[in-house]
This record gives structure tokens, sequence and C-alpha cells, in this order.
């Protein structure tokens, strides 16, 4: 990988899922195992698409796609733990998946400020030029009155 650090811990995760998911078929859990494997592995492949985004937007919308998938890879996780359905401890699935949540919420903070500084400077430069137009219509209707 490109020394992302996201694309990284992202990547990783899905693979220790995977193994939990096939001790967790072993120990005949399919329902949970299934709904944590499509979660978890999610999140690394939203986060890949989003490094190719056409856009700050698009590159956004994946991230928060992602972050969404964490924090319910999250809940699967606390669910399988507190209902007891595997003899594995999964605490430290949780606190990876918590310090992958964390990581995002500060891509998807930093991506809208940046975001919003750009959109301020484009409205910015756009009332500038509705101003200049306004008062070059100004001038000219004053030229045409004092003809």
């Amino acid at each position: 990988m490109e020394n992302n650090i996201i694309l990284e811990k992202s990547f990783n995760f899905s693979l220790r899922i995977i193994e939990l998911y096939r001790k967790m078929i072993h120990e005949k859990e399919y329902v949970l195992s299934k709904q944590l494997l499509r979660s978890a592995t999610s999140i690394g492949a939203n986060v890949e698409e989003a490094m190719a985004g056409h856009s700050k937007k698009d590159f956004l919308a994946k991230v928060i796609i992602s972050h969404k998938e964490a924090r319910e890879t999250r809940y699967w996780l606390r669910l399988i733990k507190h209902g007891n359905l595997i003899s594995e401890s999964i605490d430290g699935y949780i606190n990876e998946v918590n310090e992958i949540i964390n990581i995002l919420s500060a891509i998807i903070r930093t991506t809208k400020k940046n975001l919003g500084i750009f959109l301020g400077i484009f409205f910015y430069f756009f009332e500038i030029a509705l101003f200049t137009k306004s008062i070059s219509i100004f001038n000219n209707s004053n030229s045409i009155l004092n003809s």
C-alpha cells in the first residue's frame, strides 16, 4: 500500500475479521458472522473507492460511507460480545474498529473544513462577479438615461 494509514488499517482489519468470521462459522454462528463480514470488509472497500474519487465531494461521500460501515461493524461486534456468541475475546476488534472510526471522523472533519474553505472562496468570487455585473448594468442604465 502507499503508506496511507487508513487504507492499511482498514485492509488489515478486514483480514482479521475474515479470520474471526471463519472461527464463528466453525462455532456455528452463521447470521451475525455474515453481517459482520459484510460491514467490516466494506470499510476498506469504500476507503479504496474514496481514494479514486472524482472530486472532493465524491471523496467525502465515500469516506462517510466507510464511517457508517465502521459504526455498524462496532455494533455487530458489541452484539457478538454481549450475546456471548463466540468463545474468543472481541475486545481487540472493538478497540481496532474504534481507532478506525476515530481516523475516519478526523478525515471527514478535515475534508469538510477544506471543502468549506473552497466553497467559501468560490462564493466570495461569485459574489464579486455578481457585484461587478450589477455595477456594469447600473452604469449602462445610467448612460442610457443620460443620453
